[in-house]
């Protein structure tokens, strides 16, 4: 950063980066038409604030302003290039055209919505639509993406990288589809709104606006498509969302489900999302993201951990088993029914889940099993696991949360029985 910014404005504009990049980049790619030449202009857009701010201060509209600025950076570049390409000097003159007055906010309402279907075009390889999307359209980093995926970030980029060729070489429009093709490609846009909801949820810094975004992004989609399992993924959300001021401390240590103090959930929150959760499946097309959005409703509605429905969690885990098989849902199954009251089952099964090398990267999938070990009293098991779950989290609280597990075995204490953390905090 300019040593002539002043330290609160430029925080300031690291936060607008964080929190309106993606937008600021979505409205580029409409009013561009290319994906590459808007992310350069919007990073000279911020670079332009960086060093204009401080003489003129913080405008009142920041995300037009860099909207504009990034748009002008654009033509300017395509003028600079045009003196080699002549098809990029008239498409500057065209641009410039059109670049009369700032863009409004009814017109940015939608954009990210475009580019969000855009970047999930069937055209596109499965894993680059939902890499690609959560790259450029929500602002995570390739290595957050990487971990999310249990890839390494040189594969990561290499999908991102395809996909954004494939766009480029096949001219696929910045646009919604039409609506007889909008379940086509309505999967891959929930897994990619899924999977930014994950990533809000366990985010140390930027995560309740990573899940605002998810959230958003989820009511855009039932405008346009009240499918159930539209419904079904935001009520989801929000309920996972309705947790999120119990569930650590003001001190930022984490807090477990069955310690959490309930009177912090978000009603409204609840409300919505058991409302929108019972209409999808009233509708008996509902899919994996209602069936979780029903188990976290039984979570919502039980008054305290003690009385939780462990049977009915199990029983909605086989139902999503059936029909979106994946070794995490097995964990979580397997945790529901040591919660039950077979803890030794649930411990043999999370093992062979283990012994398939499936969740060898998957920190809770130790945690899990270390927990049910030091509720049975395998000890010296429980720590070895624990301190493998340690190795394998990069999450300050988590990290804090594991240790004080270790500790506690090197004081010789560990016979309290505890929530398992597989489950969601």
């Amino acid at each position: 950063m300019p040593s002539n910014a002043p330290e609160d404005l430029s925080r300031t504009i690291e936060t607008l980066y964080r929190s309106e990049s993606g937008r600021i980049l979505a409205t580029l790619v409409r009013l561009l038409g290319d994906l590459d030449l808007a992310q350069e202009a919007m990073h000279e857009a911020f670079a332009a604030a960086l060093q204009m701010w401080p003489q003129t201060g913080l405008p009142n509209k920041p995300r037009p302003w860099l909207i504009s600025a990034g748009r002008f950076k654009a033509i300017d570049m395509m003028r600079r290039r045009g003196r080699f390409d002549a098809a990029l000097g008239d498409l500057a003159l065209h641009l410039e055209a059109r670049a009369n007055g700032a863009p409004q906010e009814e017109e940015m309402g939608d954009d990210r919505l475009r580019l969000l279907f855009t970047c999930c075009h069937p055209a596109l390889p499965a894993e680059g639509q939902v890499a690609l999307t959560l790259r450029e359209v929500c602002g995570l980093t390739t290595d957050e993406i990487a971990r999310a995926f249990l890839l390494t970030p040189a594969t990561l980029a290499q999908r991102i990288v395809r996909a954004k060729g494939i766009i480029r070489d096949k001219s696929i429009p910045y646009q919604v589809p039409v609506s007889q093709e909008l379940s086509a490609r309505l999967g891959a846009v929930l897994q990619v709104v899924y999977l930014v909801c994950n990533a809000g949820y366990s985010a140390e810094v930027t995560g309740a606006g990573l899940s605002r975004e998810a959230i958003r992004l989820g009511r855009l989609l039932l405008d346009f498509l009240p499918e159930p399992e539209v419904m079904g993924l935001l009520g989801l959300m929000l309920l996972q969302e309705s947790r999120r001021a119990a569930r650590s401390t003001v001190d930022g240590e984490l807090t477990l489900l069955d310690r959490q103090d309930r009177s912090l959930w978000n009603r409204d929150q609840i409300a919505e999302g058991i409302a929108l959760t019972e209409s999808a499946l009233r509708s008996h097309r509902f899919g994996p993201y209602t069936l979780q959005a029903a188990i976290a409703a039984v979570h919502a509605e039980t008054s305290s951990a003690t009385s939780t429905d462990w049977r009915q969690i199990t029983l909605l885990y086989d139902r999503l088993i059936r029909i979106q098989p994946s070794p995490v849902v097995e964990l979580n199954r397997a945790v529901a029914v040591a919660m039950s009251g077979d803890p030794e089952r649930g411990l043999r099964l999370i093992e062979g889940l283990l012994a398939r090398d499936e969740l060898a990267n998957y920190p809770l999938a130790y945690s899990a099993h270390a927990d049910l070990c030091r509720r049975l009293g395998r000890f010296p098991e429980a720590r070895a696991c624990y301190e493998k779950a340690l190795a394998l989290t990069w999450q300050k609280p988590g990290r804090r949360f594991l240790a004080a597990r270790i500790e506690e075995f090197k004081n010789k204490i560990g016979s309290a029985v505890d929530f398992p953390i597989a489950q969601r905090l």
